[in-house]
C-alpha cells in the first residue's frame, strides 16, 4: 500500500483490513503520543482501529515529545495539523481543537 505521509511517499505491507492503529503499531509509534489528519480530516484516537486506510491516501502525523523544563517558547506561536495554536487564539477553541486529537 502506497500512502504520503508528512508529505513523503511511502511503501507499507500492513495487514488486511489495513486501519490507522495497525500503521501506528508498524511505525512504532506510541498511540498516546500521535496525532493523525488523514486526507485533511484528523481521525480522533478512539477510531483508528475502525479506519481504513485505502491506497493513495495522504496522512499528516505529528508525534509529541516531552522533555526539559524550557520555558523559552511560552506564549509563542505554534502550529499543528494545519491548526494555529498561538497565543492569540481563545482557550474555547484551544480546547475543542485539542479534545478532537483524544
Amino acid at each position: 500500500m502506497n500512502l504520503q505521509i508528512n508529505g513523503e511517499e511511502k511503501r507499507f505491507d500492513l495487514p488486511e483490513p489495513a486501519t490507522l492503529a495497525a500503521l501506528i503499531e508498524n511505525l512504532g509509534m506510541k498511540s498516546d503520543r500521535v496525532a493523525i489528519e488523514l486526507n485533511r480530516d484528523i481521525v480522533p484516537r478512539d477510531r483508528w482501529s475502525d479506519t481504513q486506510l485505502n491506497d493513495g491516501d495522504r496522512l499528516e502525523i505529528v508525534h509529541f515529545v516531552g522533555g526539559g523544563g524550557d520555558t523559552s517558547l511560552e506564549g509563542s506561536r505554534f502550529v499543528i495539523l494545519r491548526e494555529d495554536f498561538g497565543p492569540r487564539k481563545s482557550e474555547q477553541s484551544r480546547s475543542r481543537r485539542i479534545a478532537a486529537l483524544r
